[in-house]
């Protein structure tokens, strides 16, 4: 027995010497994790602001607060424990305190803190200032649930900057537009936070601690002016109201650099509350793409003059109609023959007369072109989504669409694209490519700006400068928007008619309408982009989409502070006399031969 014994005694030492010497360290580190709990600090999201300081989105800490029933029936009794009938006096004076705080009636909140439930949920998005108010009450068992802490993300624009700014679904990811762009700029990373804790979960005052702090998202300042952004969202969604319209678009521009002030889409959305929305949540400027039409004569009258072809009063003998390839071509409104100068087929948007003027260049130095305004390739943001629209190469251009592309169809733009095209010509012909972000803050809490692109000179200031004069024509009563005027203020643009592809019949459906100007035209400041897809109310672009340039350009430069320039425009002569076209060796005119050139 003694052996015995001894036996026993010396299994228990060396256990001893093992637990206490040789692997005290393992051993003390087991015990110590056993008795630490965890919680999760979570990190908040950055903000983002347009560059007038207007909040876009932000986040906020929301509670997790949750009850013992168990508890709560000794509140203000004086008992230690529950009576055999819950104390129904207690259960209603923590209901009177508490459900005004929760926003809750008591006839809901009674039944939550009745019971023997030792964990339910009363609220999930409680506010840090409501629940300190919560804790002063003093209620017991009612406290937070540090595991459903979390960050909510919320939009005080709504649906005035939603389809550009995005937003972010339950667990935080981004769903689109800026916040999907700049995820991972405005993440941040969660913290943590342990102490060790007594058998019944009881943290102890002087145990051990230690605390990672989370490290919140950095900020970022977009470059929309949330005024011209507001009122641009509300005159579109009027216009696609009144019009039956399908959707729009507007872009605001700076045309020096490249800085978008305000991108509107319509219809769109509460960012709030995404659950409840219907349709598109993309914002349609950067992802939609149609047939610019007119707007895009532009481009093909810009190249002509920087290639030496023809001057703004180059003359233009237009026919009745226009025969390439198996189609004949016509204008909008019937005519017999007309004689314009190169300015005049621009004011009055002829499509014959831009085919004669486009059928001075290969088809390959126009395709050029095309590509140093921007068409065929993104603006390189890298806003999510974002179409580089439909530009094919010249050598596969058919034969009709050596034409059309010449006149803005047969090939396909984004809003952005069609805007940053004017910007070229009002810049001097140097197009700077558009940008949405201003500054990001820099891990030491400085907004640090963002350089601005490198300029792609296109065509020459001189060229650029009587594309302008020739742009004012457009909208004097002999031009095609006379409604896009604004007094004291010069203004140049171009409209725009399209015949609007149907992705869904798979064929042309609808119109597309469109004016984009600029303005004050001779010292210009300001781009703006009107489109509207398939409007039923009227779909000529003078008509539809002018007068809501005028109502957002006038209160652009007014919220800009832009002064008119106080100068008169240039004049340019749209027609010519028979005698004096005829005569002029460099006249524009169909000539035996030109069919299938």
């Amino acid at each position: 027995m003694t052996v015995a014994v001894l036996f026993v005694f010396s299994v228990f030492g060396a256990q001893l010497v093992r637990l206490q010497g040789l692997d005290s360290s393992a051993v003390a580190a087991e015990a110590l994790a056993q008795r630490t709990a965890d919680e999760v600090i979570p990190a908040t999201r950055g903000t983002i602001r347009s560059s007038d300081g207007v909040v876009l989105a932000s986040s906020v800490l929301r509670e997790t607060v949750a009850v013992d029933q168990t508890a709560v029936c000794t509140y203000e009794t004086g008992q230690q424990t529950c009576t055999a009938d819950g104390s129904p006096s207690a259960i209603s004076a923590a209901t009177a305190k508490l459900a005004p705080l929760l926003g809750m009636s008591p006839d809901t909140l009674r039944p939550m803190l009745t019971g023997s439930a030792r964990y339910r949920i009363l609220d999930k998005e409680v506010s840090e200032d409501t629940w300190l108010k919560i804790a002063a009450l003093g209620i017991p068992g009612v406290y937070r649930d540090p595991a459903g802490a979390s960050a909510q993300r919320i939009y005080p624009q709504g649906a005035t900057t939603a389809s550009l700014v995005g937003f972010t679904i339950d667990n935080g990811q981004p769903g689109g537009g800026v916040e999907e762009m700049l995820n991972s700029t405005l993440t941040g990373s969660a913290g943590k936070a342990s102490f060790e804790t007594s058998a019944d979960g009881t943290i102890i005052p002087a145990g051990r601690q230690e605390i990672t702090p989370a490290k919140d998202g950095r900020s970022v300042t977009l470059t929309i002016n949330s005024n011209l952004q507001w009122y641009a969202q509300n005159a579109l969604a009027a216009k696609v109201k009144s019009t039956g319209a399908l959707s729009g678009t507007v872009v605001a521009m700076d045309v020096r650099t490249g800085k978008l002030l305000a991108v509107a889409s319509y219809p769109s959305f509460d960012p709030n509350n995404v659950g409840a929305a219907q349709g598109s949540l993309v914002n349609k400027a950067f992802n939609d793409v149609f047939e610019p039409g007119s707007t895009g004569k532009i481009m093909t009258i810009a190249a002509a003059m920087q290639q030496g072809h023809v001057t703004p009063t180059t003359p233009v003998v237009i026919p009745s109609q226009l025969h390439r390839w198996d189609t004949y071509f016509h204008d909008a409104e019937p005519h017999g023959t007309e004689y314009r100068t190169v300015a005049g087929t621009l004011a009055e948007s002829s499509n014959m007369g831009t085919i004669l003027i486009g059928e001075t260049m290969q088809p390959s130095t126009l395709y050029g072109y095309f590509r140093k305004f921007g068409l065929g390739s993104t603006s390189g943001m890298g806003y999510p989504g974002e179409s580089a629209g439909l530009l094919a190469p010249a050598n596969q251009w058919s034969g009709t669409q050596r034409a059309t592309v010449m006149f803005g169809q047969g090939l396909s733009v984004t809003a952005i694209q069609a805007a940053s095209v004017f910007q070229t010509i009002a810049n001097g012909g140097v197009r700077i490519p558009p940008r949405l972000v201003q500054s990001v803050e820099s891990p030491d809490g400085a907004m640090v700006t963002q350089p601005q692109p490198a300029g792609i000179r296109v065509v020459s200031d001189s060229v650029a400068t009587q594309m302008s004069d020739m742009l004012e024509d457009v909208v004097s009563d002999q031009g095609t928007a006379p409604a896009a005027r604004i007094p004291g203020y010069r203004v140049a643009g171009k409209t725009g008619t399209a015949d609007r592809y149907d992705a869904v019949v798979k064929g042309y459906s609808g119109k597309t309408a469109s004016f984009i100007g600029y303005a004050p035209a001779d010292n210009p400041r300001i781009v703006i982009a009107v489109i509207l897809q398939r409007p039923v109310r009227g779909y000529y672009g003078g008509v539809v989409a002018a007068p809501v340039f005028h109502d957002i350009m006038t209160y652009a430069l007014q919220e800009l502070q832009i002064p008119p320039t106080g100068t008169k425009p240039t004049t340019m002569p749209l027609s010519v006399s028979p005698a004096t076209a005829l005569a002029d060796p460099h006249v524009l005119r169909d000539r035996p031969g030109s069919v299938n050139r």
